[in-house]
């Protein structure tokens, strides 16, 4: 008898389990509809290499419409430069005009002009992505602040004589990418190393090598419209 107890315990146990692990499983992602900025909380699959600027644009697209702003046109924060035959893109000038907000309703900057000013309000207790979380930044264990941009620091392209985009954004191997602190903290004491958008090259292109300087391939993405 207690035997039967004990097992009818077992299974009701069981059950209660799988049903609050079922439900928690069914929870949708939390909706920020509102928002016109956020950092991607996952990379692409093949480092910096995201098959271009479509490509990030289209990763961008994705995460906001999980987070409920897919009626938005997204843009990653990307320049290219003009290698190749290709014409230069300066990431300033694809995000839109502004006012950007983060997910927890943070207005990020007003304008281009406020982003890329010392007024801006990226910084480690803003560096929200679209899920609502905060990047890990500097502060943490795992450290994942380097965001890529491929941009010098007034949001514009760098000339073409050295690679600073990872093959405009086609290369996961050899190469190298420009990349941010999106909590604006460095290991030195020089401006450069704090800069959201242009603080240091990546080691490589690929997805070790930018885990290893302290990143994960994120993007910044902006609400262009």
């Amino acid at each position: 008898m207690r035997r039967d107890i004990k097992v009818a315990a077992l299974a009701m146990t069981t059950a209660a389990l799988a049903f609050v692990g079922g439900s928690q499983a069914q929870q949708p992602p939390p909706q920020f509809p509102d928002m016109t900025f956020f950092i991607t909380s996952v990379g692409g699959p093949q480092g910096a290499n995201y098959g271009g600027l479509e490509g990030a644009d289209r990763h961008c697209q994705a995460l906001a419409t999980k987070a409920g702003a897919g009626g938005k046109t997204w843009r990653a924060y990307l320049s290219t430069q003009a290698v190749g035959g290709a014409t230069a893109v300066n990431a300033k000038d694809r995000i839109g005009k502004g006012p950007w907000t983060n997910p927890r309703g943070v207005v990020i900057a007003t304008s281009v002009a406020d982003l890329h000013s010392p007024n801006n309000k990226i910084s480690a207790d803003t560096n929200v992505s679209e899920t609502g979380r905060l990047i890990p930044s500097r502060l943490y264990t795992v450290n994942q602040h380097d965001i890529l941009t491929g941009t010098q620091a007034d949001g514009t392209a760098f000339p073409p004589d050295k690679d600073m985009t990872c093959g405009n954004w086609t290369k996961s191997g050899e190469g190298n990418a420009m990349v941010g602190h999106s909590d604006r903290m460095g290991l030195r004491d020089d401006d450069a190393s704090k800069s959201w958008n242009a603080s240091h090259p990546s080691r490589a292109c690929d997805a070790a090598s930018l885990v290893a300087t302290g990143g994960a391939g994120l993007l910044y993405c902006f609400a262009a419209n």
